[in-house]
């Protein structure tokens, strides 16, 4: 193969993931693949994913690709980085031609340069990489290719940008063929007890929140017919049997328009699965819920990230937090799951608004939620705004941007007891007033563990 289409995501080094096992196949890699594919151009997937950094670099030496276009974000890529050193310093691997596209590096160009890669692609990949692959083979000038970055002499060169797809339909799907999808339904089957594949829709969101990046898609809307999406739903039901679906799409019931057409096509072509699904709460309404529920839709996550309306203002998400509860709880009382995203340490987040944060838990009840720790991705409006106030900026190639660190209200420690104290006082609540099969060891320790939380943070404040 010429060209091969890779990641850095191994789940043999990442701890979190071993514990939580939910992996999903690289679906913008496989989109590419379709892509080329459709334009007669053979290509290889290795998906790193189940498999170590040694066994890529052996499949790598055996197939000996002309083009190795790699996918990173900010989580891989200090692995991919590692990876592109080694395939541009060791003879065995033929010195391919490296290519990079993903999230991280629209802001982030001379940084993965420098590092090693030879082309970035900035923005969607389908077609920027066809035709960045055939300027490579055919030696033809680069800067004819939309989309992409690269050093010349010295300097960094950085092409028109490249017109998004407007009518997703265009795009083939994606070469699920390319991966080991059955080990993927089989570690969720294991671990879970039900297999699930993911799917998108759109591209885009129309939304501003300031923590959220547009690096890829950017602030737009598109959406893929819903005829399209139902015809692609009834394959995967009848090629793979999955237990249920994820769609990925940032805000999916966007359009109320389109969501009853998804639901008209579901029921005609016999495509329902159990699906879960990410939108907005402004976006639901009685109406729309049934509809969901009838096309399939078992959960629904609501985002809210922080039951105070001072810290959802701070970020931009225009939305009450009192519409975001309301709606948890009226999807709940339909039957279907829920759950949301909590952030805290936001800038200007205070301890009043963690305790209104508990509270919104508790009152709205989700049936699931995540939390984290916010911190500045590069090209947000977020970084922008605290970028004069960082104080921890760690070596760009070996971290993150999960450890920069910022001027808070209060100190990163105090933020991530803070975490703690959520957690521990919102499951305390809950096994409390449960009616039945109600737990008096598991009560005591989660009270425990809550206490110990805000006295860590109330010694924090003090340091």
């Amino acid at each position: 193969m010429s060209i091969l289409l890779t990641h850095g995501y191994y789940i043999s080094d990442d701890p979190k993931e071993q514990k939580i096992m939910k992996p999903y196949p690289p679906l913008g890699l496989l989109y590419i693949s379709g892509y080329l594919l459709e334009r007669n151009i053979p290509n290889s997937v290795y998906d790193s994913t189940f498999y170590s950094q040694p066994e890529q670099l052996d499949y790598i030496a055996e197939i000996q690709p002309d083009v190795i276009a790699i996918y990173t974000n900010l989580m891989t890529k200090v692995e991919v980085i590692r990876l592109i050193r080694i395939l541009k310093t060791d003879y065995r691997y033929g010195f391919p031609t490296i290519i990079l596209g993903g999230p991280d590096v629209t802001y982030n160009c001379e940084n993965y340069l420098n590092a090693g890669a030879d082309f970035l692609i900035i923005g969607e990949g389908e077609e920027t990489t066809y035709q960045l692959y055939q300027a490579i083979m055919e030696q033809s000038d680069y800067t004819a290719v939309d989309g992409i970055a690269f050093f010349d002499n010295g300097q960094l060169i950085k092409t028109k940008a490249r017109t998004k797809f407007r009518e997703l339909d265009e795009l083939p799907l994606p070469n699920r063929k390319a991966v080991p999808i059955e080990k993927y339904l089989q570690t969720w089957k294991t671990n879970h007890g039900k297999s699930s594949m993911t799917i998108s829709t759109q591209r885009g969101c129309p939304y501003t929140c300031k923590w959220c990046s547009t690096a890829v898609y950017g602030q737009s809307y598109r959406r893929r017919p819903a005829q399209q999406v139902a015809a692609e739903m009834r394959l995967l039901k009848d090629q793979y049997n999955p237990d249920t679906l994820w769609f990925v799409d940032d805000v999916f019931t966007v359009s109320h328009k389109w969501l009853t057409e998804f639901h008209k096509e579901v029921l005609a072509q016999d495509a329902k699965v159990p699906f879960e699904c990410i939108t907005r709460a402004e976006r639901l309404n009685d109406a729309i819920l049934q509809l969901l529920k009838e096309a399939g839709c078992y959960r629904i996550w609501i985002g809210a990230e922080s039951g105070s309306q001072k810290i959802i203002d701070l970020m931009d998400r225009r939305v009450d937090v009192s519409v975001v509860k309301q709606a948890i709880q009226k999807t709940n009382a339909l039957g279907i799951e829920t759950g949301t995203f909590i952030m805290v340490g936001y800038p200007g987040e205070t301890e009043d608004d963690i305790h209104q944060t508990i509270q919104y838990l508790k009152e709205a009840n989700p049936t699931e939620y995540t939390i984290t720790v916010a911190y500045p991705i590069k090209g947000t409006s977020l970084y922008d705004e605290v970028e004069s106030q960082i104080t921890v900026q760690p070596d760009w190639e070996t971290s993150t941007d999960r450890q920069i660190d910022f001027k808070r209200t209060y100190s990163r420690k105090f933020y991530d007891y803070a975490v703690s104290k959520v957690v521990n006082e919102v499951e305390f609540y809950r096994e409390l007033i449960k009616t039945e099969n109600r737990n008096p060891i598991k009560i005591l320790k989660l009270k425990t563990k809550s206490i110990l939380a805000s006295g860590l943070m109330r010694i924090s404040k003090q340091l």
